[in-house]
């Protein structure tokens, strides 16, 4: 049986439709270009084996249908990173700024997506807890 998306999931984004998050709240560009972190192999490996994340890149990371929380480890990263975590309705509900690799994140109770940005893009975009993430096709 086929399980409905959540009303407040944004499409995929793939190679041919990439997707960008746009801060409502403070009409900025969060991430220019989204890639989707996939199923849960692709979410485990993440960012792993990478050099850096050039400026605008980001990876959307969705929870588990039946996982309370979430949280990101930085195990073997190379690099820091902004980790933003959206709740319901797209709503930023926690940032951890400049995460540095052999470090966790924050363990987040209600988070439904997080945005793996890099290091500095909260901040360049004024995003803030409490604000609202859109997404749309990435131009």
């Amino acid at each position: 049986m086929r399980q409905s998306r959540p009303p407040d999931a944004p499409p995929m984004p793939t190679p041919q439709s990439p997707l960008r998050a746009v801060n409502q709240s403070r009409a900025t560009v969060l991430c220019a270009r989204l890639e989707y972190a996939g199923g849960l192999g692709g979410q485990s490996r993440g960012l792993l084996g990478r050099d850096g994340l050039e400026p605008g890149m980001g990876m959307l990371f969705d929870k588990g249908r039946f996982t309370p929380f979430m949280w990101m480890h930085m195990f073997f990263m190379r690099f820091a990173i902004d980790i933003v975590f959206l709740g319901r309705g797209n709503t930023v509900i926690r940032i951890n700024r400049r995460l540095r690799p052999w470090h966790v994140s924050s363990i987040v109770f209600g988070a439904r997506k997080a945005l793996e940005l890099p290091a500095g893009a909260a901040d360049e975009s004024s995003t803030q807890v409490g604000d609202q993430i859109s997404f749309e096709p990435a131009n």
